[in-house]
């Protein structure tokens, strides 16, 4: 019951993407939509990751089933292809470079004078501060004990 319950989450917000990509008139494909409004759900909690990660799971793990139909759609159309292939094939090699280029120039711009936080120079930091503190604590103390046995040796001459 609990996976019919992911999927029919899942569902549903596949079919609100399909609903606002009839009534909004964008070159935007529904599954954006369905995508955006999964996001949004999970970040105001509205739903909870643990209410479709298993079937989501699933689904992204029987993906590269899912291009079986496609490769088949090519393979029957590959006499109309092949004169063509090489600009494809050129054109997607291109076109996919440039994306992970402006992807990472973007990323960069975006997050540029950000400091990534970083656990293990946190836990350096503290344990550093913390390392400090007792060094100076037994600076202290010496000087307390090298003055109170410097005391000791001068009361001891006088008597």
């Amino acid at each position: 019951m609990k996976y019919m319950k992911q999927f029919a989450i899942i569902l549903a917000v596949t079919c609100v993407g399909e609903i606002l990509k009839y009534f909004i008139p964008l070159p935007i494909p529904a599954s954006i939509y369905g995508l955006v409004i999964m996001l949004a759900l999970l970040i105001s909690g509205l739903v909870k990751l643990d209410d479709v990660n298993d079937v989501a799971t699933f689904l992204i793990e029987i993906m590269p089933m899912m291009f079986i139909p496609a490769g088949v759609g090519l393979m029957t159309a590959w006499s109309k292809l092949q004169p063509v292939l090489l600009p494809i094939l050129f054109i997607t090699f291109a076109t996919t470079v440039l994306v992970m280029l402006v992807t990472g120039k973007v990323t960069d711009a975006l997050t540029a004078g950000q400091a990534v936080p970083d656990e293990r120079l946190e836990a350096a930091e503290k344990e550093l501060a913390r390392i400090e503190k007792e060094e100076v604590r037994l600076k202290e103390e010496i000087a307390g004990a090298k003055k109170k046995a410097g005391d000791d040796c001068n009361s001891g001459g006088e008597a």
